[in-house]
């Protein structure tokens, strides 16, 4: 009996691992493009190298009292996809123009990648960004694609998808 429940564990963690791959692929495929205004931060980590931790300017806006530990917020965009917090979802029909952005409450209300990891040598690059670049799907799940200066275009060596 051992063997099969170890079996069937093993079975599905290893299902779970390509899944969440494809899931993560959809999202930067089909996803919207919204731009997060990053909060001022220290643009490196000298313990953990060329990695730079980011903090999201939206999330000191919103009043974690009303937020429950996991869920969604509704944001909408300016005219350069800037994210602008709209309200806490409530499982309520989306009005036009609205998107979904996922959160987590752990201390700090969390709306995305909290790191950025780059190439050795290229800090100061990334040190001036002003926004985080996120494709995100209709149900508020977002992926990190890189991050903007104050003129909305992406930085870095490599291109926005």
């Amino acid at each position: 009996m051992k063997n099969i429940i170890f079996f069937c564990a093993t079975i599905l963690a290893l299902a779970a691992v390509p899944f969440l791959i494809i899931k993560k692929e959809a999202t930067l495929s089909e996803g919207r493009t919204i731009l997060l205004r990053l909060a001022p931060v220290d643009p490196r980590s000298l313990i953990q190298g060329d990695y730079m931790t980011l903090r999201y300017a939206m999330a000191s806006e919103i009043s974690g009292s009303e937020l429950d530990n996991k869920g969604c917020i509704v944001v909408m965009l300016d005219k350069n996809n800037v994210a602008r917090f709209v309200r806490v979802h409530k499982k309520e029909k989306l009005q036009d123009g609205e998107i979904l952005l996922s959160y987590r409450k752990r201390g700090n209300l969390r709306l995305g990648a909290e790191s950025f990891m780059f190439q050795e040598g290229d800090a100061g690059i990334y040190s001036h960004a002003k926004y985080g670049e996120l494709k995100v799907d209709t149900e508020g799940s977002s992926v990190l694609v890189g991050l903007c200066g104050e003129d909305f275009r992406h930085i870095g060596k490599g291109k926005s998808r």
